[in-house]
């Protein structure tokens, strides 16, 4: 198992790890729309989404994978009348054939954010 972290996304925010490699496969934490100064992005919906799956695609790369081996992504929204916006931007970081994917709505995220997003990857 190696712990995978990069100073090209958000820090972690307590006790975990950006990131896991273990048997070919890489697990992210959920990652928050903050940069890698650890600030939030904005309080828009769409550059939340941009930031959090930036800061995904730096975990990955430092992991030595990339986007285009994400098998699954889990999102958690706070509000599923959002879910178009965030569909935009999340479609523009990935092809087909695309990952599997979920999306939950649910009451409240680290630091009140809008948008958290996790992702399971190949090496």
């Amino acid at each position: 198992m190696e712990i995978i972290n990069t100073k090209q996304a958000a820090p972690a925010i307590g006790p975990y790890s950006q990131a896991v490699k273990v048997n070919g496969m890489v697990f992210t934490s959920g990652q928050i729309p903050f940069t890698s100064e650890g600030q939030l992005i904005s309080d828009d919906v769409q550059e939340q989404t941009k930031q959090c799956l930036n800061n995904v695609k730096a975990i990955l790369e430092q992991a030595g994978t990339s986007m285009e081996k994400v098998v699954k992504c889990t999102i958690f929204i706070k509000d599923m009348n959002d879910f178009p916006k965030i569909n935009e931007i999340y479609g523009s970081f990935f092809n087909e054939p695309f990952p599997a994917r979920s999306c939950v709505e649910v009451a409240r995220l680290p630091k009140d954010v809008l948008v958290e997003i996790e992702a399971i990857a190949l090496v």
